[in-house]
């Protein structure tokens, strides 16, 4: 059941009533937490009724594992490793078993006699694994750190790691923030409801109005990446970026309000990452969820392992200075290759994920030198850089961001590697084509150059000015809210302008959703 569907708009306001039923008539948590669960796991089963078995049994293992810790101290790592590997083996044999399998082969076939020792499976991809079991690690790891203690009550664990509005494509909640509030009694509060629906009615309006409007040319040109022109590539991977962050913030905004609307604080997943001033910054702000979870679990453990200063001591020597920046340099390689492998089992992922890892990596061993230039140039004094340069580090950054989306979209190395060599000759196409204006018109030259047809790309004129227009929007309406929650900036203005752009949204919406005669899904469902 997806969020951009008439069916689940269907589901959720009963899922309301029931809920209201169960926390002011019947006034008893048990029963509130019991039917948030049914619903939850009904939720799930929409997609395949099979892999419930599989959510269960992540459930049950995490959950026995945060009781086995504390009733077995002495043994409690010997616990925490058996949770570890039992879920990571179920994502591994459902999310990158095939990858290793082909990978496998290939390297097994160079040698004699072509032997392929693994056989493919023919499962598919059960939706949110990723995203639950590390929600449910991240409870076993807190367990065992004792951050909190074990929970007791099945119900209560089992609704944290199924809780539907971010069940399958996050945020990926912490234990401390999200488990405890399923142990509050809400009730009704108009304020809540009614800020839940407006945040709800904005991620809504991002993925089917916005994303969806994109995705027709991005589809078009980057799967066909060998018949594109360098523009149209450029111009997909703006869009692309676009798309991305439209589609993904719009599902955290209608998690995170849908859960308003129930009484439920989900942590805030995006914080306007396309005006960060450095690649860093940007993933700060992108995907705040899942940059935690790494920084929390992989980050510091392995940045501050034993085996890592040793490792690093071996080519720094006793300098320790020297150590400790190998030391954080070992733990971002670790991250943005898990990073890279969490989104997808393919080597364009990984190289995406080396990618990120390189400018992350070179901005810290840089930080210094970077800005003792900058101060040499008088970009920046008394520690804040001039406003000018600002922007022009959000446009490096932007710039540096896409480059990386051309990893991140393409199919695969071979597609990448393609649309990165068509971007590097851009400015011989262009000029080749400012030099054909006189000969063809400016027009044709734009439909050439953009690859801007009905028949070939099936997008033209009308379709991409559109686009352009609610790429605009969009940008005009982050720019307003970046400082301050966009529903506050909205509650200031007049009665009358606040209301027109509630019905404005709400029957754009409800028109796209009617006259779409299939729900596109959400682009991180596929990790």
């Amino acid at each position: 059941m997806l969020f951009n569907s008439v069916a689940y708009w269907l589901f959720f306001p009963l899922v309301c009533l029931g809920y209201a039923v169960c926390s002011s008539l019947i006034r008893r948590n048990s029963v509130t937490r019991l039917f948030l669960l049914a619903v939850s796991l009904f939720f799930y089963a929409c997609w395949n009724p099979a892999y419930l078995s599989l959510i269960l049994i992540s459930v049950c293992i995490t959950y026995l594992s945060g009781l086995g810790m504390e009733r077995w101290p002495a043994r409690k790592k010997l616990v925490l490793v058996i949770s570890l590997l039992s879920n990571l083996a179920i994502l591994f044999f459902f999310k990158y078993y095939n990858w290793f399998a082909v990978s496998a082969n290939a390297i097994a076939g160079l040698l004699p006699g072509g032997f392929r020792p693994f056989a493919l499976s023919s499962f598919a991809l059960p939706v949110g694994i990723s995203f639950y079991t590390f929600q449910a690690l991240g409870y076993s790891i807190d367990v065992y750190q004792e951050k909190l203690p074990a929970e007791r009550n099945f119900v209560t664990y089992a609704l944290f790691v199924t809780f539907f509005p971010q069940l399958v494509a996050g945020p990926i909640e912490r234990t401390e923030n999200l488990l405890p509030q399923f142990k509050c009694d809400y009730g009704f509060d108009y304020g809540r409801v009614t800020d839940g629906l407006k945040l709800a009615a904005w991620g809504m309006f991002m993925k089917v109005i916005v994303a969806d409007s994109i995705a027709p040319y991005v589809n078009g040109i980057y799967g066909d990446i060998g018949g594109a022109t360098g523009c149209s590539v450029a111009l997909a991977t703006l869009f692309f970026a676009v798309q991305v962050y439209a589609d993904f913030a719009g599902y955290s905004n209608i998690a995170i309000g849908c859960a308003e609307v129930l009484g439920f604080r989900l942590m805030k997943n995006f914080d306007h990452p396309y005006f960060s001033s450095s690649v860093p910054e940007f993933w700060r702000r992108w995907h705040i969820s899942l940059g935690a979870w790494f920084r929390d679990y992989i980050y510091y453990p392995v940045g501050f392992a034993s085996w890592n200063e040793k490792l690093c001591s071996v080519f720094c020597g006793k300098n320790r200075r020297r150590v400790s920046k190998m030391m954080g340099c070992v733990a971002f390689a670790c991250v943005w290759l898990s990073t890279g492998l969490w989104h997808g089992a393919a080597w364009h992922f990984v190289a995406w994920g080396a990618v990120y890892g390189v400018y992350v990596i070179t901005s810290v061993l840089t930080k210094k030198l970077r800005a003792s230039v900058r101060v040499r140039l008088g970009l920046e004094k008394d520690g804040q850089v001039t406003r000018p340069w600002h922007y022009v580090q959000i446009l490096i950054t932007f710039f540096l961001v896409n480059i990386g989306y051309v990893f991140f979209r393409a199919d695969n190395m071979a597609d990448a590697g393609m649309a990165l060599a068509k971007l590097f000759c851009l400015s011989a196409e262009l000029a080749g084509g400012i030099a054909s204006v006189g000969r063809q018109g400016l027009v044709n030259v734009v439909r050439e150059l953009f690859v801007l047809h009905e028949g070939v790309s099936g997008f033209g004129f009308k379709l991409a000015l559109r686009a352009l227009l609610l790429c605009a929007m969009l940008f005009a309406a982050s720019f307003v809210s970046r400082k301050e929650d966009g529903r506050k900036v909205l509650a200031r203005q007049p009665a009358a302008v606040r209301w027109l752009c509630y019905y404005a949204v709400s029957f754009v919406i409800a028109l796209s959703l009617l006259m779409t005669h299939e729900d596109v899904q959400f682009i991180y469902f596929q990790f």
